[in-house]
């Protein structure tokens, strides 16, 4: 049986950062479920973002995983160090917004996963989607509201920006609920565990991913307003003018607002936008 998180702290005189975000996840099923996630075979490589008191790298160890625990918490991989002496494991003081996770693990392709800070959160997607081609599967423990609208569909007031530019690289899926009960200290809001598998190509074409990225963005900048006056609103996109043809062309009621386009609806968009400033003729109707 696993020691608490309250023990171990007490046992190096320790106590949980509240400013660095620290809530130490300690219940077995739950830890269980997450490293079942994450679908490991013996010998592959993930990287542990913010493996704290060692709770969750002990089941990703039981897989047969080679764990790299990225830690930026001094006490922490002190801890850690202390707590699992393991051939399989290597801990790592380093920031996980700013490392390149395949390099420090020594691998071509990794699995991400981690109970990470919610204040975090969106930094470390970011991070995932810039070496998407070298990760194959994430996942993350983050806030429940959170994971909600990374996997919501469009029309709901949850759907965003997130939602669209993960959808387009990923299958997005929330897995279970972790009431705040599980965590010590309690947070004051629920967990969500959610998984990330990273497609092969696609969901669909696009021509610029800045631009795509760019366009999404104004997209839901103002999201009051309708989709064609929120474009409008990035004076560098493109003029009034093409932005009008760009919807024409892809067929898209600019009264519409953003979070009712599907990611193939942006795409689509992106794709027309390009073609409308640098001039291409209007496709036949």
């Amino acid at each position: 049986m696993l020691e608490s998180p309250a023990q171990i702290l007490r046992r190096h005189g320790l106590r949980a950062k509240h400013s660095w975000g620290q809530n130490f996840l300690g219940d077995e099923r739950a830890l269980e479920r997450i490293a079942a996630a994450a679908e490991l075979k013996p010998g592959e490589p993930v990287v542990e973002i913010g493996p704290g008191l060692g709770h969750l790298t002990r089941f990703l160890l039981a897989t047969g995983a080679q764990v790299t625990a990225v830690e930026r918490d001094r006490d922490m991989a002190s801890v850690l160090r202390q707590e699992i002496v393991h051939e399989r494991l290597r801990v790592l003081e380093a920031n996980a917004v700013q490392v390149d996770f395949a390099e420090v693990a020594g691998a071509h392709r990794v699995a991400i996963v981690g109970n990470i800070p919610y204040h975090l959160t969106s930094p470390i997607l970011f991070r995932v989607l810039e070496q998407r081609s070298k990760i194959s599967r994430v996942v993350l423990t983050i806030q429940k509201e959170v994971a909600d609208r990374l996997a919501a569909e469009p029309g709901s007031r949850d759907y965003g920006l997130l939602t669209v530019v993960l959808a387009l690289y990923f299958e997005v899926r929330a897995l279970c609920d972790l009431p705040a009960a599980l965590f010590h200290p309690p947070p004051k809001v629920d967990s969500a565990v959610l998984r990330l598998c990273t497609r092969e190509k696609p969901l669909v074409e696009i021509d610029s991913e800045v631009r795509f990225l760019r366009l999404v963005k104004a997209g839901f900048a103002h999201r009051r307003k309708t989709l064609f006056n929120s474009l409008k609103s990035d004076k560098g996109l493109a003029s009034a003018e093409q932005l009008q043809a760009a919807l024409d062309r892809a067929g898209i009621d600019g009264i519409r607002r953003a979070e009712t386009l599907h990611v193939t609806e942006f795409a689509a968009l992106e794709r027309a936008l390009t073609a409308t400033t640098r001039g291409d003729p209007p496709l036949a109707s």
